[in-house]
C-alpha cells in the first residue's frame, strides 16, 4: 500500500502485503515493549497514539484487508478531538458528512428536533458520518508514516502464556507460527475477541431479540432541501408499520439507513434484494413524497447486545474497545468509546515503560473504562428498551410518550431514539484530587477539557490543540515562578502570547486570576484550584500517576 494520502483509494477492496518478519527465524522470541493485537479503528488509534510518544509498537492482525460497507458510522465530537492528536482527525472531517441536527418522527408527524452543538466556540462538530472503512485506512496510512510503528498482516495470535513481567504469543502466519513476547498486551481484537478466549474470559451480559437490516445506498439526488444533513429517526412510521426506521448520511452520497425488522424475520430472506429494495422504495415514497432513483451498495443484517468483561486487565493483557465491551448501535458509543479507550490506555503505557509510574497506573485504566462502559451499556439499554418494547404494557407507554412530545417537554425527555455518545466524567477516579475551591462549572476532575477559541501570537488556535501529549498546567493569569519545576507543560493566559480571544475559556472553566487546571494527557481533568501552590500541583500529578 502507498504510503501516501491518496483519496481515489477505494478502501474496501484495498489489501495489504503479508511480509515475512526476521521474528519468524529467530531461536528465541524477540522481544516487543508493546503489541497491539487488532488494526480497527481502536487498535490503530492505540498503536499510532504509542508510537507517537516515542514507543516502538507491533500491531497484528488476523486480515489484510480494512472493513467493508458503513459498520461504524457516527464519529463523535470527542473522537474527532482524539483524532487530531494522532494526526487524521482534519482528513476525517472534510471527507465524513458533519451534522448537529437530528429529527424524530412519530407515524407521519414530527415529534421534535434537538440541535446537539448548539453553543459556538467549538472547532470540531459535533458528529460526522463517514464510513468505518475510510476511517481506518487514514489510520493505516498514518500508522505508515511511523517508523517505530510495524503492522503485520494475516498474522493471527493462536496462544497466550504470561508471567511477571512478559506476555508471550504464538502467532500464526502463511509461512507457519512463531513466537514473540512483549511487556504488555493491548487486546483490541474484537467482538469475537480470539484474546479473550486464549484467557478462559468472557463478556457477559443481554442480548436483545431483535433482528436489523442496515442498507447502504447511492441515491442519485439529495433528499434535503439544499443538500442538509439530519439524523432521521421514525417510530411506527406508516411505510413500515410497527417498527422502527433510522436514516443518516454518508460520504460520497451513500445514505445509511436501518430497519427494525423483529425477532422472527429470516435474515437470509431479508437481505436478498428483491426484499430491501421495495423497502426502500415505500420509504422515499412515503417518507419524503419522492422517487428517487439509488442503487443498492451493501446490505447486512444484524442482532447485538449490551455487555462487558468483567475486567478488562488481566495481569499484561488490557482489552479496549469491543473485544472489552459491546453496545447497541443505537447511540454510537461502540466505536467512540474505544477510541476513548484507547486515549486512556496509551499514555498510561507510556508512562509505566518509561518508569514514571508504577505499573498500578494501568489499574486506573481498567477501573475508569469499565466505569465509562458501564455508562454507555445503561444508556444504550434504555435506548433499546425504549425503541424495541419487550410487552404490549411497554410498546403502549412508549407510543403515549410519543404522542404527547410534540406538545410537551416532559415528554421529549422521556423520548429515546438513542441517547447519543459524550466521554464520560470519570468521577470516582482514583488518579482525581478532589475540589477544595469551590467552582460553578461542571469541569469538574475526571471531566473531559472543554474547547474554546483562542489566539496565540495574532493566530487563531484552540484550547485543546495548545495541549501537548504531556500533563498539561493551565493557568488564566501569569504563571507561577514555581511552575516551570514541575516538568510539565504550563499554558498561561499571562496576557502576552496566549488570549483567550472571545472570553469563552474564562467562561467555560468559571475561571477568575489565578485558577489554574492540571490537565492529563488524555485530556481529562485531574485537579483545580483557585489559588494553586507547588506542594498542591506536584501532590496531584503524582496522585494522578498512581504514585500517591
Amino acid at each position: 500500500m502507498s504510503e501516501t494520502a491518496n483519496r481515489d483509494i477505494d478502501y474496501q477492496k484495498l489489501e495489504f502485503d503479508y511480509h515475512k518478519s526476521p521474528d519468524q527465524s529467530r531461536a528465541q522470541p524477540a522481544h516487543h515493549p508493546v503489541v497491539v493485537v487488532g488494526a480497527g479503528p481502536v487498535g490503530l488509534t492505540l498503536a499510532i497514539d504509542l508510537a507517537q510518544r516515542g514507543q516502538r509498537v507491533l500491531l497484528l492482525d488476523d486480515d489484510h484487508r480494512l472493513s467493508t460497507g458503513s459498520r461504524a458510522i457516527c464519529f463523535a465530537k470527542r473522537t474527532l478531538e482524539i483524532w487530531d492528536r494522532v494526526g487524521v482527525g482534519q482528513r476525517m472531517v472534510d471527507k465524513g458528512v458533519s451534522w448537529n441536527v437530528g429529527r424524530v418522527f412519530f407515524r407521519d408527524q414530527e415529534v421534535y428536533r434537538f440541535d446537539l452543538l448548539p453553543e459556538p466556540g467549538h472547532e470540531r462538530p459535533a458528529f460526522i458520518n463517514l464510513q468505518q472503512y475510510y476511517a481506518e485506512g487514514y489510520l493505516a496510512e498514518r500508522a505508515a508514516e511511523l517508523p517505530n510503528l510495524e503492522i503485520r498482516w494475516k498474522n493471527k495470535v493462536t496462544a497466550l502464556t504470561q508471567d511477571g513481567d512478559r506476555v508471550t504469543l504464538t502467532v500464526d502466519t502463511p509461512d507457519g507460527p512463531y513466537e514473540i513476547s512483549a511487556s504488555y498486551v493491548a487486546a483490541c481484537d474484537g467482538s469475537r475477541s480470539p484474546l479473550r478466549g486464549l484467557l478462559g474470559q468472557e463478556s457477559k451480559g443481554r442480548i436483545f431479540r431483535d433482528r436489523f437490516l442496515i442498507a447502504d445506498l447511492q441515491l442519485a439526488e439529495p433528499l434535503f432541501p439544499n443538500d442538509a444533513t439530519e439524523r432521521w429517526y421514525w417510530f411506527d412510521p406508516p411505510f413500515h408499520r410497527g417498527q422502527s426506521v433510522l436514516l443518516h448520511k454518508q460520504a460520497d452520497h451513500v445514505w445509511r439507513i436501518d430497519f427494525q425488522l423483529g425477532w422472527d424475520a429470516d435474515p437470509d430472506e431479508e437481505r436478498k434484494p428483491e426484499r430491501i429494495l421495495p423497502r426502500v422504495q415505500a420509504l422515499l415514497r412515503q417518507g419524503f413524497e419522492r422517487d428517487v432513483p439509488f442503487t443498492l451498495a451493501w446490505a447486512s443484517i444484524y442482532t447485538f447486545a449490551c455487555l462487558r468483561m468483567d475486567r478488562f486487565r488481566h495481569g499484561r493483557v488490557l482489552f479496549a474497545g469491543d473485544s472489552a465491551h459491546g453496545v447497541s448501535p443505537f447511540g454510537a458509543r461502540g466505536a467512540n468509546s474505544g477510541v476513548q479507550d484507547a486515549e486512556n490506555l496509551a499514555w498510561k503505557i507510556d508512562a509505566v515503560l518509561r518508569g514514571r509510574a508504577p505499573d498500578a497506573l494501568l489499574d486506573s485504566y481498567a477501573g475508569e473504562r469499565e466505569y465509562a462502559a458501564d455508562e454507555n451499556i445503561l444508556n444504550s439499554t434504555r435506548a433499546t428498551d425504549f425503541i424495541t418494547p419487550k410487552s404490549e404494557v411497554s410498546r403502549i407507554f412508549r407510543d403515549a410518550v410519543l404522542g404527547l412530545a410534540r406538545e410537551y417537554a416532559f415528554a421529549r425527555s422521556i423520548v429515546n431514539s438513542g441517547r447519543l455518545s459524550v466521554p464520560a466524567t470519570l468521577d470516582g477516579s482514583v488518579l482525581n484530587t478532589a475540589d477544595v475551591d469551590g467552582f460553578t462549572t461542571l469541569l469538574r476532575p475526571g471531566a473531559v477539557a472543554a474547547d474554546a477559541p483562542l489566539s496565540r501570537e495574532g493566530r487563531a488556535t484552540w484550547l485543546l490543540r495548545e495541549l501537548g501529549p504531556d500533563f498539561t498546567l493551565l493557568v488564566f493569569g501569569a504563571a507561577p515562578a514555581w511552575a516551570a519545576e514541575l516538568g510539565v507543560q504550563v499554558l498561561a493566559f499571562d496576557g502576552n502570547a496566549l488570549h483567550d480571544a472571545q472570553g469563552l475559556a474564562a467562561q467555560r472553566y468559571d475561571a477568575a486570576p489565578g485558577t489554574a487546571y492540571l490537565i492529563r494527557p488524555d485530556h481529562h481533568i485531574a485537579a483545580r484550584w483557585r489559588a494553586p501552590t507547588a506542594a498542591a500541583v506536584r501532590a496531584a500529578l503524582d496522585h494522578a500517576l498512581a504514585k500517591a
